[in-house]
């Protein structure tokens, strides 16, 4: 099948464009302060996957950062839709009426055109609450629909997981299974604490969590990518 070779080499691009992009804003920004016209937008000594000193969106929407990360989130959307496209004709090959395909196809395509529109308004900035709200709005479509699209992906790779046999090594299904309950599960806990507005929450201070759980997150959705270039064997 010319798709199992499509998918792998769609799937680790979709892994590494937007790892090296996010990692690349977060190495100028911090180490590279002569390249930003505005010393404001400079952070310092952070390594936010642990201590949450800044979020993505804050590393990424200074000039130049923005040159790095826009391209890459639209290409990345891009690929995301060819990836949703060509998993709906794997389900097909096997059983062509499969009750999930359109689901997947739906909530893929939906989380690939939430990111582009998050990369859209990334930089814009407007002093009113209801274009805040949007952006929140759009970044937490784009997480739910992903984690959806990918729970729906790996339920129905293992309805028919007999038939994959020849085509996967099973470990990085049960894998990839692991990680979307991880992500569904922190997701369930947290999203009702990230949603609320401000960072104070029954006296806690959550704006380092909140951080730090952004770029984890962040890796996790990726990583599923990354396991599905290993899942396929090569055809």
């Amino acid at each position: 099948m010319d798709q199992i070779n499509k998918i792998r080499s769609i799937s680790i691009w979709i892994f590494i464009i937007p790892f090296v992009a996010v990692n690349t804003c977060l190495i100028l920004i911090t180490q590279f302060h002569e390249l930003f016209p505005d010393h404001k937008d400079i952070i310092h000594n952070t390594f936010p996957y642990l201590d949450g000193g800044a979020s993505i969106s804050r590393t990424a929407r200074p000039y130049p950062s923005w040159l790095i990360f826009k391209p890459a989130m639209f290409l990345t959307s891009y690929l995301l839709i060819k990836y949703w496209l060509f998993n709906k004709t794997i389900i097909e090959f096997f059983n062509h009426n499969h009750k999930y395909k359109n689901r997947i196809i739906f909530f893929g395509i939906a989380s690939a055109i939430a990111l582009t529109i998050h990369a859209i308004f990334l930089g814009i900035k407007f002093d009113n609450d209801l274009y805040k709200l949007f952006r929140r709005v759009i970044m937490l479509s784009f997480v739910i629909f992903e984690i959806v699209a990918q729970a729906f992906l790996v339920a129905s790779f293992y309805s028919f997981k007999d038939k994959l046999s020849k085509y996967i090594n099973l470990t990085f299904l049960k894998l990839k299974l692991a990680l979307v309950t991880l992500l569904i599960v922190v997701a369930i806990i947290s999203i009702p604490i990230i949603s609320l507005p401000g960072n104070d929450f029954l006296g806690f201070n959550l704006k380092f969590f909140k951080h730090a759980l952004e770029w984890d997150y962040f890796l996790g959705v990726i990583s599923f990518y990354l396991l599905t270039f290993f899942m396929w064997k090569r055809n």
